[in-house]
């Protein structure tokens, strides 16, 4: 069968068109990963902080601890009574993805304990 004359770098024209969707698309995946590692960061320090908390121990340094190095540097850690928040942004590139995406996680440490 004879080919169409047109048609000889089709698939390497299409090819190159599809590149910049894959890019787009591969690092909208490692963005929506990294945010759901940034969760389980926030909640696992904020269960250490309240921990901490209930030991009558520093939960800001416990909750800080608890975080992996790199980490420590992209979280926000607040203690208000026997309540702790953590908040981690996911490592990124581009600072509108970190703040879209920065997970917040809570622990209460119950209330104050009777003398």
């Amino acid at each position: 069968m004879r080919r169409l004359r047109g048609e000889s770098g089709q698939s390497a024209v299409e090819l190159v068109a599809m590149l910049p969707l894959a890019l787009v698309v591969g690092l909208a995946v490692m963005s929506l990963l990294a945010a759901r590692t940034a969760a389980g960061q926030a909640a696992a320090a904020a269960h250490a902080g309240a921990m901490a908390l209930i030991q009558d121990a520093d939960a800001n340094a416990a909750a800080r601890a608890a975080l992996p190095a790199p980490a420590r540097d992209r979280a926000d850690i607040s203690v208000r009574g026997r309540r702790i928040e953590v908040t981690v942004r996911p490592p990124s590139r581009l600072p509108f993805l970190e703040a879209a995406f920065a997970s917040t996680a809570a622990a209460d440490a119950g209330p104050e304990p009777s003398p």
